[in-house]
C-alpha cells in the first residue's frame, strides 16, 4: 500500500460518525390534502437510505396505505385489506426524497377535503428494514440488514390477495402469528415462521403454499443496545408485551417516553390500536386513535392512555387495550433525542396570528409545538397569559391567575404540525411564544401527586433543570416556580410579583433537581395526593438558551451586559426582580428589543403592552439592561436582584 493510501485509510478509521437520532429515522407528519402536487418535508432521507411511508386520512373513512422504497413509487398496499399491491402509475406517492416524500394530485393520499397523518420509517440498523423477496411456496430463509434480532415482522404478499402475517417476539413463540388486517388474536401454525426465531441477519418462513412476491417490514427491539441519541447509548424502539388489569393506572415501563405506539390484544379478538403524540395523546384527556385493520376515521372519545417520561399508562378499562387478564403486544418508538443546534429549531415567536380553523394553526412556528404561550397585546378582556400544551390536548392553563385547567376545543398544540391553535376574536393583536421539547433545552412533564415529601418525578431534559414552573391542574391555586438562583428551600409565584417565600420542605423537599428527576414536597400545589399536575422545565444550552441571575447596578448607559454566550443576541428575554420582587417581564425581537423603548408584556397580569420603557439594549452576547427613569418595570435598579431566562 502506498503512503498516500495508508494515510487515507488511517484518516478514515478516525472519522467520528454523527449521532443518529430518532428524528433521523422516524417522523409523524400531519398534512392537509390539496388535490394538487405537494412535497412533505419531514427530514427523513428516503432517497439515500430507503424506508416506508404509511398514510391515513384522519377525518374520513379511508384506506391505510403503505408505500416503500423497495417496491417503488405509486405502488400501495393497504393494511386493512388482503388485496394485492395497487400500481397507480402516477399521481399518488410520486417520489421518495432526501428529506421526505412527494405527492401527486390523486385523492388516495391527497384529497383536498381531508387531513392526513403520515408515519415515515427510515431503514437503519437496530431500528427498521424493508425486504422484498420471491417465494415458491416452500420454507425459505430471508436475509435482512437490521443488524439485530427483529422484535416484530409484518409480511404481505404483493402479487395476489393474502393476509398480512405478523411475527412478534412477545406473542408466544415462533409458531405464533397474527394478522394485521383482522381482529384475531395470536394463533399457532408453523407455516408462517417455520417455528424458527429470527436472527440478526435472517428470518425464516415456512411452507406457506403461496408462491409469489412478498414485502416484509422488520422492526428492531432495543434492550440497552440501541446506540442512538447524542451519546450513542439510547434505545429508541421497543417490542414488548403486558397484561391488562381492567383498572386505570396500568403502567408499562419502556425506559423512555414514546411518541408512537401500536397495541394489539394477542390473547383474543380486538382491533389494532394506533396512537401518536402529534395527533394527540392527552394526559387525563381523550386520545386520538386509528385502527390499522379498519378504514374508520380518527376516534377521539376515550381516554385510552397517557405517555410519560419512562413509558405509558393505560387509563381505559376496556378490552381494546386493558382487559382484565388479557395479553397485549406493542411496538413503541421513542420521542425525539436530538439536541438542538440553533434556537430557531426549538423556539419561535409569532405576533401576526390568523383566525384558527380545524387544520391551520393561528401561531406559526416551523416545528411541532409542545408549549404555546399567547397573550393579547392590547390587554383587557381575555388579556390573560394562556398556555397550551401538547401533552394536555385541547385544554389550557393561565399563568396570570390561579385557575384550574380549562377545556377548550380550539386553544391547543396537539393536532398541529407547525404551531398552535388559539382564537378569542378576529383582528386582535396578540403574540405567541412557542417551545419544542428537546434534550438539554426544555421539557414538559405531566404527573400525579402522592402527597409525600420527596416524591421524585422523572423527566427527559437529560440535564438538571434550572427553572421549573408547576401548576396543579385540578385546583384553583397559584403557580409554583423553582429557580436555581434562589435555591431548593423556597419558591417564587408565577402569577404575582412577590419575591421568594415559604422557606421549607413543602416545595422541592430541599432537594436539587438532577438530570433525570426533580423532587417535590408535600404541598398540594406541587404534589396534591391523587391530583393532576404539570411541570415545565427549562435549562441552559450553550449558544441557545440561558437561565441565570444578576444584581442591578443602576447604570443607564447599557454597560450592564448580561452575557448569555450567544453570538447574535437574544430573541426572547424573561426578567423578574426577586429581591425585593417585581413583574415577570417578557421582551422579544418580534415586538422589538432595540436602542430605545422596548415593548414589554408581563406574564403575571392582564395589562396591555407597555411601550414607554427603555429597559433593554441589544447585545450580541445576550442583552444589556438599563435603569429606566420611571422607576417602574425595573431591570437594573441598584440593590435589586433579578432572575432571567433568554433564548437566542
Amino acid at each position: 500500500m502506498s503512503n498516500t493510501k495508508t494515510v487515507m485509510s488511517q484518516a478514515a478509521n478516525t472519522l467520528v460518525k454523527p449521532p443518529v437520532n430518532v428524528e433521523d429515522v422516524f417522523s409523524t407528519y400531519l398534512y392537509d390534502g390539496t388535490g394538487a402536487a405537494q412535497t412533505i418535508t419531514n427530514g427523513i432521507d428516503l432517497d439515500g437510505e430507503g424506508g416506508l411511508v404509511w398514510v391515513k386520512a384522519r377525518n374520513a373513512n379511508s384506506y391505510h396505505s403503505l408505500w416503500d422504497t423497495e417496491r417503488g413509487t405509486n405502488r400501495a398496499i393497504f393494511s386493512h385489506l388482503t388485496n394485492a399491491e395497487s400500481n397507480y402509475g402516477s399521481n399518488t406517492l410520486t417520489a421518495f426524497n432526501s428529506n421526505g416524500f412527494s405527492l401527486g394530485s390523486s385523492g388516495i393520499i391527497n384529497d383536498s377535503a381531508e387531513n392526513y397523518a403520515s408515519w415515515t420509517f427510515r431503514k437503519a440498523p437496530k431500528f427498521f428494514d424493508v425486504v422484498t423477496f420471491n417465494n415458491d411456496g416452500n420454507a425459505q430463509t430471508i436475509s435482512h440488514n437490521l443488524g439485530s434480532v427483529p422484535g416484530m415482522i409484518i409480511m404481505k404478499r404483493t402479487d395476489a390477495a393474502n393476509n398480512w402475517a405478523v411475527y412478534h417476539r412477545s406473542s408466544g413463540g415462533p409458531d405464533k402469528y397474527l394478522y394485521l388486517n383482522t381482529t384475531a388474536g395470536a394463533e399457532s401454525n408453523t407455516r408462517f415462521w417455520d417455528n424458527t426465531n429470527p436472527t440478526s441477519t435472517e428470518f425464516t418462513i415456512g411452507n406457506i403454499n403461496q408462491a409469489g412476491t412478498y414485502v416484509a417490514y422488520i422492526f428492531a427491539h432495543n434492550d440497552g443496545d440501541g446506540g442512538f441519541g447524542a451519546d450513542g447509548d439510547a434505545d429508541i424502539i421497543k417490542c414488548g408485551s403486558y397484561t391488562g388489569t381492567a383498572s386505570s393506572g396500568n403502567f408499562v415501563s419502556l425506559g423512555f417516553e414514546p411518541q408512537w405506539l401500536l397495541i394489539k390484544r394477542s390473547s383474543g379478538t380486538e382491533d389494532w390500536m394506533l396512537f401518536d403524540n402529534m395527533r394527540g395523546v392527552a394526559t387525563g384527556g381523550t386520545d386520538q386513535d386509528l385502527r390499522p385493520n379498519k378504514t374508520n376515521a380518527e376516534g377521539s372519545t376515550q381516554d385510552w392512555l397517557d405517555f410519560n417520561a419512562t413509558g405509558f399508562t393505560l387509563n381505559a378499562t376496556i378490552v381494546n387495550v386493558n382487559g382484565s387478564g388479557s395479553d397485549y403486544i406493542y411496538i413503541a418508538i421513542r420521542r425525539g433525542t436530538k439536541v438542538p443546534e440553533s434556537g430557531t429549531e426549538v423556539f419561535a415567536i409569532d405576533d401576526t396570528p390568523v383566525n384558527a380553523t380545524t387544520s391551520t394553526a393561528v401561531f406559526s412556528s416551523g416545528f411541532p409545538v409542545d408549549l404555546g404561550i399567547n397573550k393579547r397585546r392590547d390587554g383587557g378582556t381575555n388579556g390573560d397569559t394562556y398556555l397550551g400544551t401538547r401533552l394536555l390536548g385541547s385544554t389550557y392553563l393561565v399563568a396570570s391567575n390561579t385557575d384550574a385547567e380549562t377545556a377548550n376545543g380550539v386553544f391547543k398544540a396537539s393536532g398541529y404540525q407547525d404551531g398552535f391553535g388559539y382564537y378569542n376574536g378576529s383582528g386582535l393583536s396578540a403574540v405567541g411564544w412557542q417551545w419544542k421539547r428537546a434534550p438539554k433545552f426544555f421539557d414538559v412533564v405531566a404527573y400525579t401527586g402522592d402527597g409525600t415529601r420527596g416524591h421524585a418525578i422523572s423527566h427527559n431534559l437529560t440535564v438538571a433543570p434550572e427553572m421549573i414552573w408547576v401548576k396543579n391542574r385540578d385546583q384553583a391555586d397559584f403557580w409554583v416556580v423553582y429557580h436555581s438562583a434562589i435555591g431548593n428551600d423556597t419558591k417564587l409565584i408565577l402569577n404575582n410579583t412577590g419575591g421568594p417565600s415559604g422557606s421549607d420542605f413543602a416545595w422541592w423537599a430541599k432537594t436539587d433537581p438532577t438530570d433525570s428527576v426533580f423532587s417535590v414536597g408535600e404541598s398540594g400545589r406541587v404534589n396534591g395526593s391523587g391530583e393532576n399536575l404539570i411541570a415545565y422545565l427549562f435549562a441552559s444550552l450553550p449558544g441557545i438558551s440561558k437561565v441565570g441571575s444578576y444584581d442591578g447596578d443602576g447604570t443607564t448607559d447599557g454597560s450592564k451586559v448580561i452575557d448569555c454566550g450567544f453570538t447574535s443576541g437574544a430573541r426572547f428575554v424573561l426578567i423578574k426582580a426577586y429581591n425585593p420582587g417585581g413583574d415577570w417581564m417578557v421582551y422579544d425581537t418580534e415586538r422589538g428589543i432595540v436602542v430605545g423603548n422596548d415593548p414589554l408584556l408581563s406574564l403575571n397580569d392582564t395589562f396591555a403592552e407597555a411601550t414607554t420603557y427603555d429597559n433593554l439594549v441589544p447585545n450580541s452576547s445576550g442583552f444589556a439592561v438599563i435603569q429606566n427613569t420611571d422607576g417602574a418595570y425595573t431591570t437594573n435598579e441598584s440593590g435589586h436582584s433579578y432572575i432571567f431566562y433568554a433564548i437566542a
